[in-house]
């Protein structure tokens, strides 16, 4: 990939809940502790869609950290460690479960709280950033249109009431997100990011944007050696080897 990469980390749970979304929270404090130690550059989604339309230009490697549905362990064990190395983070929140519980197909057993608007205005007022997740948390590819266009409208305007700023920024629950629906996304977001297992550059889809699933480097010493440029062969297994998974699970038991 020529130009600047972005690595850009999918996390869910910080927790010792186990299961392949969640991430213990030692783990999770190694894995930001490493960013910090190789001196890799936290960026915000901002700064490269900012970078993508003419702005400032990105540092030849850098990260961006962002978080599903909006775990109350979000604010309870990341949150600290965040801002201990002064790292910013987005949220995608699911708005339909906001100080509930998860409620969707994929969910944890039992099922984790999901943080209030209080909560989450705390969060915006000490630096993060809050974009959608939709509504109810559904298969977008599976609405039609006047309900994947609900889904949309209403999770933004939610967010933006609450948070009295703009949520420009989306992502589609379980990473289903076919061609057309990333067409309706387009229309009232400026980026989307996915679950495809890869790195953002200079061309990557906007409304694509691929992810690491940070599962896959709980191992420290793997992540250090992927921080240091030397795990281009162990994302590439981690690519084939998910590609092949993708074909045979339902899209809530992926990672």
């Amino acid at each position: 990939m020529t130009g600047p990469v972005v690595d850009i980390l999918m996390y869910h749970s910080i927790s010792d809940t186990g299961g392949p979304t969640s991430i213990a929270p030692g783990i999770f404090a190694e894995q930001m502790q490493a960013i910090a130690d190789a001196g890799v550059p936290v960026i915000r989604m901002n700064d490269w869609l900012a970078a993508q339309r003419g702005g400032p230009a990105l540092p030849g490697y850098s990260i961006i950290i962002t978080f599903d549905d909006g775990l109350c362990d979000f604010a309870d064990a990341a949150m600290p460690v965040l801002e201990r190395h002064d790292f910013g983070a987005i949220v995608y929140l699911a708005t339909g479960f906001i100080g509930r519980f998860e409620g969707w197909q994929g969910s944890h057993t039992p099922p984790l709280p999901i943080m209030d608007w209080s909560t989450i205005r705390d969060l915006a007022h000490r630096g993060v950033d809050f974009g959608s997740h939709t509504v109810s948390h559904p298969d977008l590819n599976a609405l039609d249109t006047p309900a994947l266009q609900l889904e949309l409208a209403t999770s933004r305007a939610e967010i933006e009431t609450n948070l009295g700023g703009g949520a420009m920024h989306f992502a589609p629950p379980y990473g289903r997100a076919n061609a057309q629906v990333r067409a309706t996304i387009a229309t009232r977001y400026d980026t989307s990011v996915g679950t495809r297992l890869g790195r953002a550059g200079p061309g990557s889809d906007p409304y694509d944007l691929p992810r690491l699933e940070m599962f896959y480097f709980t191992d420290p010493a793997r992540w250090r050696a992927h921080l240091a440029g030397r795990g281009a062969t162990y994302l590439a297994r981690r690519k084939a080897l998910r590609t092949v998974r993708d074909l045979a699970s339902r899209p809530w038991a992926r990672v």
